[in-house]
């Protein structure tokens, strides 16, 4: 397994959406204001909520008429800012789906503009995301960057140990995780975020949304924890911009107490079966 040589400095970005009002460009303003200041914080990297560009619960017809493919116009105006300030970007954004509701989509953009990776979420929460979206039907899969390889997953999805799982197995150093996860659910920054780390040896990086969207309200709570589970960087309720360091020796000092060689795939087949009767 390769391991990083070098520190990653990453930036999470937990904001309110911007107001329907002021569409997109008011969306992409403020991205680029947290941008400048991830950078002057010293981030290579800036990580956003979920559907950061258009916001999270806007109905069905609004997130149709917003979607876009990954090379679209969101996507270019995202590779301008990368580029304009020297970091690269983690948001979130509605993907077009050729056949049907469009999906909930992540995208990492290098500080040189260039796409990195799409993914798409697959396990959709509740009614909200139902009515929206398409299930991905793709496995997670981990991307390289500087020697670092990363994953990417949308809110819920981090709530299944498969989804991480799937990336560690890949040699995942680290997971970013863009969410609009709401009041009531601070078991999930709490306690399975840290789980999730710690019973894969890697870093998860989980950025919430904040304020409220209509009568939706999120929850903040934003968290980095490390590979031993712990707490680097757990944000408050309100709006914040923090940045904290992925330290490679932390990971490589981890890998020491890796469960994965250990495991017995051959006896959790039966997992992955669908229940009878």
């Amino acid at each position: 397994m390769n391991v990083p040589d070098h520190d990653l400095r990453l930036a999470l970005w937990q904001t309110p959406y911007a107001p329907p009002s002021g569409g997109t460009a008011e969306a992409l303003r403020r991205l680029d204001a947290a941008a400048a200041q991830a950078r002057a914080q010293g981030a290579d990297w800036l990580l956003c909520p979920e559907m950061s560009l258009t916001g999270y619960a806007i109905g069905a017809e609004r997130v149709a008429a917003l979607a876009e493919a990954s090379d679209g116009p969101l996507a270019q105006a995202v590779a301008v800012i990368a580029r304009r300030h020297g970091l690269a970007i983690v948001y979130g954004y509605p993907e077009r789906h050729p056949q049907g509701r469009p999906f909930n989509a992540v995208q990492a953009i290098g500080a040189d503009g260039q796409r990195l990776a799409n993914g798409r979420k697959s396990h959709l929460f509740g009614a909200l995301d139902a009515a929206q979206f398409s299930p991905g039907e793709t496995a997670p899969t981990a991307f390289t960057w500087r020697g670092w390889t990363l994953g990417l997953l949308i809110c819920y999805d981090v709530e299944f140990p498969e989804t991480v799982r799937a990336l560690a197995l890949q040699d995942a150093d680290a997971v970013l995780v863009p969410t609009a996860n709401m009041t009531g659910f601070d078991e999930v920054p709490e306690i399975l975020v840290p789980a999730r780390a710690c019973e894969n040896r890697l870093f998860v990086a989980y950025a919430n949304a904040c304020g409220a969207e209509g009568a939706t309200v999120y929850g903040g709570e934003s968290r980095v924890c490390g590979p031993d589970g712990r707490a680097l960087l757990a944000a408050g309720r309100g709006q914040a911009l923090q940045t904290v360091t992925l330290a490679a020796g932390q990971r490589r000092t981890a890998l020491a107490h890796d469960q994965r060689p250990h495991r017995r795939p051959a006896l959790y087949a039966a997992l992955s079966q669908p229940r009878t009767g």
